[in-house]
């Protein structure tokens, strides 16, 4: 992970931080540890942190600029759902190579307070969902299957990272993976009987995925916006 850019003071505490979550084996770290690794005063980190959570927010924060630049560190297939399943094992890969970190970005969750982190995880594969809803590909709104293809990555990630290295059977998650991505697909007609959507559904979403991206300017905003309040309604149905 790289802090280049910041203060030396800053950096020390950035790094020092990342060094003993990564060592921490799931224990806590201390303020004391933190700064005696970075070599530097408990005031220092409160000027630039505020707080020990603010340290973890900016390590967290370093973080994610990694994930996302893994998730989009490839050129797209032209087919969006085998982007997706790429995506997918680059989230799984990120959190076995670097489990403490995950822990923090994605494993800190408190009750009724949603981290921002899953927030933008989402946005991210959304992004990719859109465009498999503009070729037809979804049988679901992108937000809806971007949100249970990441709750059950999360998932298969975590339990990973709980199970002994020597027995992780990277088959559960390739299963659940293809699971997901065919619950919320429908690039064939079967496929869509399957899921009980008819092919009116799959062209709404379609429609609706298309005319988001595509800025249209051929209806007026109202008559987009109603448009598109109709397409939902079929795609919801």
């Amino acid at each position: 992970m790289s802090f280049e850019g910041q203060p030396p003071a800053k950096m020390r505490l950035l790094q020092a931080a990342a060094e003993l979550l990564a060592n921490s084996a799931g224990a806590p770290v201390s303020t004391r540890q933190i700064t005696q690794l970075a070599g530097v005063s408990a005031p220092t980190l409160y000027h630039h942190f505020g707080d020990k959570e603010g340290l973890y927010d900016a390590v967290v924060s370093a973080g994610f600029e990694e994930y996302v630049a893994g998730e989009r560190d490839f050129a797209p297939s032209g087919q969006p759902l085998e982007d997706i399943r790429r995506m997918w094992d680059n989230h799984v890969h990120f959190g076995l190579n670097q489990p403490e970190l995950y822990l923090v970005m994605f494993g800190n969750i408190r009750p009724e307070s949603r981290p921002a982190i899953v927030a933008d995880a989402e946005a991210l594969m959304e992004e990719m969902l859109n465009k498999a809803a503009a070729a037809g590909q979804l049988s679901v709104q992108p937000r809806e299957a971007a949100r249970s293809i990441l709750a059950a990555n999360v998932g298969v990630t975590l339990m990973l990272i709980a199970e002994p290295v020597a027995e992780r059977n990277l088959d559960l998650s390739t299963m659940t993976r293809d699971a997901m991505i065919f619950a919320v697909a429908s690039d064939q007609a079967e496929q869509a009987e399957a899921s009980g959507k008819s092919s009116v559904v799959v062209a709404a979403i379609a429609l609706n995925a298309a005319l988001q991206a595509s800025h249209s300017d051929q209806l007026s905003s109202s008559e987009l916006k109603l448009f598109l309040e109709w397409l939902h309604r079929i795609s919801t149905t």
